[in-house]
């Protein structure tokens, strides 16, 4: 199965097969979102479901978010709770195929559903769309599973993974994971070097 396509997450959007979805913004994400001073920064969050994060960034002032995902179904709901956004912030597109540049890329979903084969790619494109002091924050399952989408994986091998772009600031177990969810997430915050 190739699950980087179009048609495999719109139709897991339209089956309603969407067993990563918390319905909200994730607790530890909204407690960094919460410290961010700078309303300017352009922020990407790649694989952005519903865009639940992306929402509440923009809600809080943050006009500068951008939200990609290969589902239209997923496109249309953020649109349909935010309808004044700009038609060029919402992007039906492949994260390898985006040629642009942010302040701070937002991990929550898209490192888990890629196959690990191609999480090297997805760590020098993510470098590649930073800008030279931008971040990658996010949310990494420290657990493994069966098959996949997800894939899990384990704080060691992330740091190793992300080391040659990145100067990882921190890279810990959740505290504030939603309790589903609690003892397997990392929160970390890699500096592009």
């Amino acid at each position: 199965m190739n699950e980087l396509n179009t048609k495999y997450w719109s139709e897991r959007y339209q089956k309603n097969q969407t067993g990563w979805d918390l319905g909200e913004v994730s607790q530890p994400l909204r407690t960094y979102f919460d410290q961010l001073k700078n309303k300017h920064l352009r922020i990407l969050i790649p694989g952005c479901g519903r865009g639940y994060e992306g929402i509440y960034l923009w809600r809080k002032g943050f006009k500068n978010v951008y939200f990609a995902d290969f589902s239209v179904e997923a496109i249309k709901a953020i649109k349909e709770e935010i309808p004044e956004i700009n038609d060029f912030q919402l992007l039906v597109k492949d994260f390898f195929d985006l040629d642009d540049k942010f302040d701070l890329i937002v991990e929550q979903t898209l490192f888990c559903a890629i196959h690990p084969r191609l999480r090297e790619k997805y760590v020098q494109k993510t470098a590649e769309l930073l800008v030279p002091t931008g971040k990658n924050i996010g949310l990494l399952f420290n657990r493994k599973f069966e098959g996949g989408p997800p894939f899990g994986g384990n704080k060691e091998e992330y740091i190793k993974l992300f080391s040659p772009n990145f100067n990882i600031v921190t890279m810990e177990d959740c505290y504030n994971s939603v309790e589903q969810r609690k003892g397997t997430e990392l929160f970390f915050i890699a500096e592009k070097s």
